[in-house]
C-alpha cells in the first residue's frame, strides 16, 4: 500500500485498534487460478505472535480455501472514509489552487493463511465472533443458545481460517498534510454531514 509519511499508521496499538473497529475484512489469496478474495468478519488475538493472529471461517464450499496460496495472503481493513470538497478548504478562498480528496483509514494484515476443520477449534472461533459482536446489546445471543446437534450440524459447513500476521501497515489518511485552518473547515463539514461515515471521519481530522 502507498503510504506517504504523513499517512503512516506505525503503533501497533494502533493499527490493532483499526481493525477491531473495522470487523469486517476482506481477504485476498492469490493461486495458480488466479486472484481470490472473500469478505470475512475477524478477530485479532493481540498476544499471539510479535504481530497478532486473525481467526474467522470461511464456507467449507468456498473455492478459495481450496485453492492453495502462491504467496502471502492479505486482509484489508477499511475504516472510516469520506469524500473532502474543495469548499471547506480556507486555501480555495485564499488561492483556489485545490482539488477533491478521499479522506480514509486502512490497514493491510499479511501472513500465511491455515485452513482448519477440527470441530472443537471451529466451535472456539465462531462462539468468540459470536461473543464478540453480541456483547453490546441488551440480551446478548450466544452459540449455547442454539440446540448442540444443530451447531454441530452447521460447523460441518465451514472450515476455519488462522492467519498469523507476518507484517502489517496502516494508512490514516485525514488531512494531516493540510493548513490548520483547512483541517478545521474539512472536521465541520464532515460533521455536518448526514451520513454516519462522514460523521465518523470529521472525529479523526487532527485539528492541533
Amino acid at each position: 500500500m502507498y503510504t506517504p509519511a504523513a499517512f503512516r499508521m506505525e503503533e501497533l496499538p494502533d493499527l490493532h485498534a483499526a481493525m477491531r473497529a473495522a470487523g469486517l475484512a476482506t481477504f485476498v489469496t492469490g493461486t495458480g487460478a488466479g486472484l481470490m478474495a472473500t469478505p470475512l468478519p475477524l478477530f485479532l488475538a493481540p498476544d499471539e505472535g510479535p504481530l497478532g493472529t486473525l481467526y474467522g471461517h470461511l464456507a467449507r464450499a468456498n473455492p478459495q480455501r481450496a485453492e492453495p496460496p502462491t504467496c502471502e495472503a492479505l486482509a484489508i481493513f477499511g475504516g472510516a472514509d469520506a469524500y473532502v470538497t474543495p469548499a471547506w478548504y480556507a486555501t480555495k478562498r485564499e488561492t483556489g489552487r485545490v482539488v477533491p480528496t478521499w479522506n480514509y483509514v486502512a490497514v493491510h494484515a499479511y501472513g500465511t493463511p491455515d485452513f482448519f476443520e477440527d470441530a472443537t477449534r471451529l466451535h472456539a472461533v465462531v462462539s468468540r465472533l459470536t461473543d464478540l459482536h453480541e456483547a453490546a446489546r441488551p440480551d446478548p445471543w450466544a452459540v449455547t443458545d442454539a440446540p448442540a446437534p444443530y451447531i454441530r450440524s452447521q460447523l460441518k459447513g465451514i472450515v476455519g481460517l488462522r492467519l498469523p500476521i507476518a507484517r502489517i501497515e496502516g494508512k490514516r489518511k485525514m488531512s494531516q498534510n493540510r493548513s490548520a485552518e483547512d483541517r478545521a473547515g474539512v472536521a465541520a463539514g464532515l460533521a455536518e454531514s448526514d451520513r454516519p461515515g462522514d460523521r465518523a471521519a470529521a472525529g479523526l481530522v487532527p485539528l492541533d
